[in-house]
């Protein structure tokens, strides 16, 4: 114990002047925060000294290969190598890909054991949307999620306490040491989760704008090719895909909401713009498993299982093999589903209209997410509880044309109920233009970085 207390200022103080890690340091420095074998203030001052002096690309590939043999690794049967596959997003508005991709990808033939988080800030998590589905079960001991996977090829469950150990601590001490915002710490986070799932393919979606971590094109792509090379160096194929996020994705927001927007685009009536990412980040996984030979094939299949009611039949049992009644399922997924006599409505419901003609050009999903999170939407401490049916709908596209006095947002609420600040700040979310002007985005997807 007092050889481990010496060691431990010599590697801050050296990281702190610095210099590079060994592999061999940072493993001891990992041992030590998961046997509890130092400091917290020891473990900070090491996130402070990563923070400041950055981290070579050895380094940060020795961080994320030590954090993933920090805990248990999964294994899957033999007979699905180079089926296993994932995705990760750095986190969005309006961002339910993951309830629409993984069942699409399972119903192309792969599997999807998708390992999510719950939403902190102002961006939501794909486990709290699960969960505004009365019955459903994140909690799923590994036989139970391995015969799922099995059975149906897709299940979605949060982070066991045995996967990654270290990631928990060092995220926790991350978010009150001002050190989140890391490029080697983000990388090692993300990247050694993914690869304790033991994936054959992880594909990234890594967003950026007003209402994404990163703010320009530039910081996502040091982001993407830092965790691209990472997955890469522990065996797993990854690639990243270059996404806008200032806008909100589709029409809906808040858990609830975004569960409906969700079936309603398994039933092949969703948005254009969460179709573009479901079937480009499908597409690239196809790609990466041979699936297919081309990006353009891998989005028509993942297209055709979408319109074509394969994945909307692999959401519906997958709902009902992690604890939604089977009545429910089959209810939620008819044609002419009455949601809300299954998924709690908010208390009261108001409308924001239109204040001058225009042509709507931009709606700020930074601010949209903000006040609904004030609203009890979202957490601002991991384990805070949430309201499941607050939320907004927009009731405008980009590009429509609008006279004043029409209905734009629908914000869903209870208590409390909207202040004069925060309905201001909805109605200064919206900006309209004039009829010469053209929305601000096009296509969401700016640039990527191919399967190798």
């Amino acid at each position: 114990m007092q050889a481990t207390m010496l060691s431990i200022p010599d590697l801050i103080k050296k990281k702190r002047d610095g210099n590079a890690l060994s592999d061999d340091d940072i493993q001891f420095f990992l041992q030590a925060v998961v046997e509890n074998n130092i400091q917290e203030a020891q473990t900070g001052a090491m996130l402070m000294a990563i923070f400041m002096k950055g981290m070579v690309a050895t380094e940060t590939m020795a961080l994320t290969k030590a954090m993933k043999l920090s805990g248990e690794v999964l294994s899957w049967p033999e007979e699905w190598a180079g089926l296993v596959v994932d995705k990760h997003s750095t986190g969005g508005v309006g961002d339910k890909v993951s309830l629409v991709l993984a069942p699409a990808l399972a119903a192309c033939g792969l599997k999807v054991p998708m390992i999510s988080g719950r939403g902190l800030s102002h961006t939501g998590g794909t486990l709290d949307k699960l969960e505004s589905i009365p019955g459903f079960n994140v909690s799923q001991p590994f036989p139970k999620l391995q015969s799922i996977l099995a059975e149906l090829g897709c299940v979605m469950v949060g982070q066991t306490d045995s996967l990654v150990p270290a990631d928990r601590i060092l995220y926790a001490l991350r978010d009150v040491t001002g050190t989140v915002e890391s490029l080697p710490l983000i990388t090692g986070s993300i990247i050694s989760k993914k690869a304790a799932e033991s994936l054959n393919s992880l594909v990234l979606d890594v967003k950026f704008g007003r209402a994404a971590f990163c703010k320009d094109l530039a910081s996502a792509k040091a982001l993407g090719e830092s965790m691209v090379a990472a997955g890469n160096n522990l065996g797993m194929k990854t690639s990243a895909v270059f996404t806008h996020m200032s806008n909100p994705i589709g029409r809906c927001i808040g858990n609830s909401l975004e569960v409906i927007e969700s079936l309603e685009t398994l039933k092949g009536k969703g948005p254009s713009d969460l179709m573009e990412l479901v079937s480009t980040l499908g597409g690239v996984l196809l790609v990466m498993t041979g699936k297919v030979s081309s990006l353009s094939e891998g989005g028509r299949l993942i297209t055709e299982s979408v319109t074509g009611g394969a994945a909307l039949a692999k959401f519906q049992a997958m709902m009902v093999a992690q604890g939604v009644s089977n009545e429910n399922a089959q209810s939620l997924c008819s044609a002419q589903a009455d949601y809300h006599r299954i998924l709690r409505r908010a208390d009261h419901q108001t409308e924001l209209r239109t204040h001058t003609q225009g042509v709507v050009i931009e709606i700020d999903g930074l601010v949209l997410a903000e006040v609904l999170h004030q609203l009890g939407a979202g957490r601002t401490n991991a384990g805070d509880p949430i309201n499941h049916s607050v939320g907004a709908e927009l009731l405008v596209s980009l590009g429509d044309s609008v006279n004043k006095g029409r209905p734009w947002l629908r914000i869903h609420f209870e208590s409390p109920a909207l202040t004069p600040d925060q309905t201001s700040r909805l109605e200064g979310a919206l900006t309209l233009g004039g009829s010469g002007d053209k929305p601000l985005r096009g296509s969401l997807i700016e640039d990527m970085i191919p399967p190798m």
